[in-house]
């Protein structure tokens, strides 16, 4: 008599169940081999960590079927998703920290920047990076700020406030160029055209050099797909620039408007790393500020090391401010 578990019966139901996971799994282990056409590839590599999602769903399609293959071939995609992301599910982060740094995009749109202000300045920052300010927030976030923050910077839709003194502060060409034809223009879209700074702050262990940016905008677009090119473009300059920098102690502070699993931020995270991978507690999603659902506004760091990494609660904004406290 042949034991229930080995009946052939279990093996050959639910064939298409056990398709879709292995093809589940090969998708986020091959994502950076999915062809960008229409922005597929960064749309997928946007969401990757959602795709885990779909896991339990086929499962219980599995176990309702009783089918044995679906249920050894969801295997691949587990155990590919936690090597992705599963170092993201424990608490990285330590006790200390030399300087907090703060990041936030605080919304062309927002209605209330003083509260916004006062927000970023309860937070304990010792630097913050602020974009898409409009001409008319300036001088609302300056005079809100300045108790707290001596010194700072505004060259276009970009600020530095920070508690220690500033030089070198210029703006970092990130190659801006128009939307897509027969787009909408948003309020961020008719911002200044500047949309990133370098500058040096004067630490007491040595010069840190910052940067802010916000890289262009991404669109789903009837004829143009998931519409990346802006963003593509200004995460290419910025990268030549951070290659450039020859300080060994760098900051970046942005809003790039994708996460660092997409294929375009290459050039980035090979010269710098995430805090939120080295210091932080779970995924840290950012954006909309309402229900976060990715991570698309980054602090990446070289020279320093992250103690601690964590997202504000959300301001009047729609994206919600990041934090770390780093080292040297």
């Amino acid at each position: 008599m042949v034991r229930a578990g080995l009946r052939p019966g279990l093996w050959r139901r639910g064939p298409v169940l056990a398709a879709l996971a292995l093809l589940l799994g090969l998708v986020m282990l091959l994502h950076a081999g999915i062809p960008d056409y229409g922005g597929l590839g960064s749309l997928v590599e946007t969401f990757l960590p959602w795709f885990g999602l779909f896991v339990p769903v086929l499962l219980a399609g599995a176990l309702w079927r009783r089918s044995a293959s679906a249920v050894v071939a969801l295997l691949l995609p587990v155990i590919v998703w936690l090597s992705l992301f599963g170092g993201l599910l424990g608490d990285k982060s330590r006790s200390g920290g030399d300087l907090v740094v703060v990041g936030h995009n605080v919304g062309a749109g927002n209605s209330d920047p003083i509260g916004t202000a006062r927000d970023l300045a309860a937070s304990g920052a010792d630097v913050l990076g602020l974009e898409e300010i409009t001409t008319r927030a300036v001088p609302v976030y300056e005079k809100a700020l300045a108790g707290a923050y001596p010194y700072h910077v505004v060259l276009g839709t970009v600020g530095l406030w920070s508690r220690l003194p500033l030089s070198d502060t210029r703006v970092v060409d990130t190659a801006q160029d128009a939307g897509p034809l027969g787009a909408t223009k948003s309020a961020a879209d008719k911002l200044p055209s500047n949309r990133a700074l370098r500058a040096t702050v004067a630490t007491d262990r040595g010069p840190l050099v910052v940067y802010v940016a916000h890289l262009g905008s991404v669109r789903v677009m009837p004829r143009a797909g998931f519409w990346t090119d802006s963003r593509d473009r200004n995460a290419k300059a910025l990268a030549r620039a951070v290659a450039a920098e020859r300080s060994g102690r760098v900051v970046l502070l942005g809003d790039l408007n994708g996460t660092t699993d997409d294929r375009v931020f290459a050039g980035l995270t090979s010269r710098l790393h995430s805090v939120q991978d080295r210091a932080g507690d779970g995924f840290g999603f950012t954006w909309p500020a309402a229900f976060p659902v990715a991570r698309i506004d980054q602090i990446l760091v070289r020279g320093v090391e992250p103690e601690r990494s964590w997202v504000l609660p959300a301001t009047g904004s729609d994206h919600r401010p990041v934090a770390a406290a780093i080292s040297w």
